[in-house]
């Protein structure tokens, strides 16, 4: 079976019983940090998909990166449902999953801002303004990041558009037009 549905229907599985019991925006953030410490520590992937990691060590790490509480009984049911049935590996690509659901589901776009030097307040909230007309309605998660291999400018990626408006683009647009001209 191919291993991008299976975290796919956990994730949404996930989502439906978290809606249910009304805590479906903590289980959100459960999923996005837990992913974000996938992202972080590769180690994390590879303990999971350990043979010799016991299912309480496993458990115990995903509730860790994941940054869930005790009371977070919701996302504890889960994870005893994903160790029963053999599936605590798969738990990077159902946090994934669940992150892109939840987002669908709530008109989430994530927004990346990413400039050659630190933005203004002024300029932000600007850029922020625009995006958001752009969007037509929902909500964002707004993130920002400095790169200053970008010499100037900056890009905006908003879902799977990108806006570039940095320098070194238009430097290698520049180069790609002189290098077709000869």
């Amino acid at each position: 079976m191919n291993e991008g549905l299976i975290p796919r229907r956990y994730a949404k599985a996930l989502y439906e019983f978290a809606l249910e019991k009304k805590a479906d925006g903590r289980v959100y953030d459960i999923m996005k940090t837990l992913a974000g410490s996938f992202r972080q520590q590769p180690s994390l992937q590879e303990a999971l998909g350990n043979p010799y990691v016991s299912v309480a060590d496993k458990c115990m790490l995903i509730t860790t990166a994941s940054g869930a509480k005790d009371t977070d009984v919701v996302f504890a049911d889960f994870l005893k449902l994903l160790s029963e049935n053999r599936r605590l590996d798969m738990t990077r690509g159902i946090a994934e999953a669940f992150v892109q659901y939840y987002r669908s589901q709530h008109n989430i776009h994530e927004v990346t801002v990413v400039s050659a030097a630190p933005m203004s307040d002024t300029d932000v909230e600007r850029l922020r303004g625009l995006v958001a007309r752009h969007l037509n309605g929902g909500s964002m998660e707004f993130h920002q990041r400095v790169d200053a291999s970008l010499i100037g400018g900056f890009t905006v990626s908003v879902g799977n558009e990108r806006i570039d408006a940095s320098i070194s683009n238009e430097l290698k647009q520049l180069r790609l037009k002189l290098l077709n001209n000869n």
